[in-house]
């Protein structure tokens, strides 16, 4: 019997592509394929951090109509919009974050279903594999207890609760006898892993660097206010990614109190300068103009911002999402304005990435690189992978180069866009 043919669509962060994976993991009867063209069944798996969000997944369903292809809705989207998509007919089934598990036997369902999300599971199952990827992400928590006034996530992801250690441990020893040598933690907000029970993220950061097979680990976005001294104490183990992603949100105290943030600039910038100093590149998370961000309190956020040692940013401009605090706010900042001061950090940080690949170079620092993409072009072989400083690099080589395979570049040329090898 021919199995039919599941596509995944995932929108979103690095928590949905997790859950894909577990999804992807739980088919039995089915066969995952990475072309939608080819596919049977659509899963769609939605990101509803913005009203913005909710409207690119409609989008893409609405675009999937006329293509014979049966659909289903998970993910974060479930609770904003998942039941009027089915009662208008545009999808055969909706169902929560805690029944992905279940995938195998819901797409099996004759009649069309509507499973809400219990907001307190956890799944079960080890993945055997993460499939088209070179770093696999292993998810230790899900839920966040935070309350900032502009996001939805914790109504829809639930309230923070933790991966047992030795699940997490096991997951990684297992994907790491498959051949998979980097990883990235991640969560809804992943600071706050082991508070359920009485531990740090510092202790499962040690716990993952004395796995053998583990050659480098990367830390996603943590929340200034759950780094502390254990966990500057973790970081000075070689196989931790010397970057670092820790949500700032923006640099004006009068916003952060706005946004209800639990951070403050000036413990904000003492934290920066001291993982600046250990030789972290530093991103961050950043919205602009939300409701309050006058021009007297953006030109102080911005003399404040230029004072961080940023390398990496992810910058947003902010969009209402029903039924938060923020949303009810009423001074809100004209587009053309927000655009503007989305320009001005980039822009700033793109000149301090250089800055900081160009003192690299200089100091002779080798670079260690996974190499993710492999092309031959002109009888030379082109590979682009990552460093441990998260940047992209890009090697030539007359040589053979395997993909998922690690190259220590001694000698590199950095550029506005990468940095540049030949070996």
């Amino acid at each position: 019997m021919i199995k039919q043919k599941v596509y995944f669509k995932t929108f979103g962060c690095r928590t949905n592509l997790f859950d894909t994976q577990v999804m992807i993991n739980a088919l039995k009867d089915f066969t995952q394929t990475p072309y939608e063209e080819e596919s049977d069944i659509v899963v769609v798996n939605s990101c509803t951090v913005t009203n913005g969000a909710d409207s690119g997944v409609r989008n893409y369903i609405n675009r999937l109509q006329n293509e014979g292809k049966r659909i289903y809705f998970t993910g974060c989207g479930v609770q904003t919009q998942g039941r009027t998509l089915l009662d208008k007919g545009l999808v055969s089934g909706v169902f929560g974050h805690s029944h992905k598990e279940k995938i195998n036997t819901l797409l099996k369902k004759d009649s069309n279903f509507f499973l809400s999300d219990d907001l307190e599971s956890l799944e079960n199952e080890i993945l055997s594999d993460f499939i088209g990827k070179s770093r696999a992400f292993i998810k230790i928590q899900e839920g966040c207890d935070f309350a900032c006034s502009y996001c939805i996530i914790p109504s829809v992801r639930g309230r923070a609760r933790s991966f047992p250690q030795e699940k997490v441990l096991k997951q990684v020893e297992h994907l790491a006898q498959k051949g998979f040598s980097e990883f990235i933690i991640t969560g809804t907000n992943m600071g706050s892993w082991g508070k359920d029970f009485g531990l740090k993220i510092a202790t499962l950061v040690e716990s993952l660097c004395a796995i053998s097979t583990l050659k480098r680990l990367r830390i996603g976005s943590l929340e200034p206010s759950q780094i502390d001294a254990h966990f500057l104490n973790a970081l000075e183990n070689h196989k931790i990614e010397r970057h670092l992603h820790i949500a700032l949100q923006h640099t004006s105290p009068k916003m952060l109190k706005i946004m209800n943030r639990c951070n403050t600039f000036e413990k904000d910038l003492e934290l920066f300068n001291t993982l600046s100093e250990k030789g972290f590149a530093l991103g961050s998370d950043f919205i602009v103009g939300h409701p309050g961000e006058s021009e007297e309190i953006w030109k102080e956020a911005f003399k404040n911002f230029c004072k961080f040692s940023l390398t990496h940013l992810h910058s947003f401009i902010y969009s209402p999402r029903d039924n938060t605090p923020s949303a009810l706010l009423k001074d809100r900042i004209n587009g053309n304005t927000a655009k503007e001061r989305k320009r001005q950090i980039e822009e700033k940080v793109q000149e301090n990435n250089l800055k900081f690949r160009k003192a690299l170079c200089e100091k002779r620092i080798p670079l260690n690189v996974l190499i993710e993409d492999v092309a031959l072009q002109d009888s030379n072989y082109v590979a682009q992978g990552f460093d441990e400083y998260y940047n992209k690099v890009q090697i030539i080589s007359k040589k053979p180069i395997l993909k998922d395979s690690w190259i220590k570049i001694e000698s590199f040329s950095p550029k506005m866009d990468k940095n540049y090898a030949e070996i």
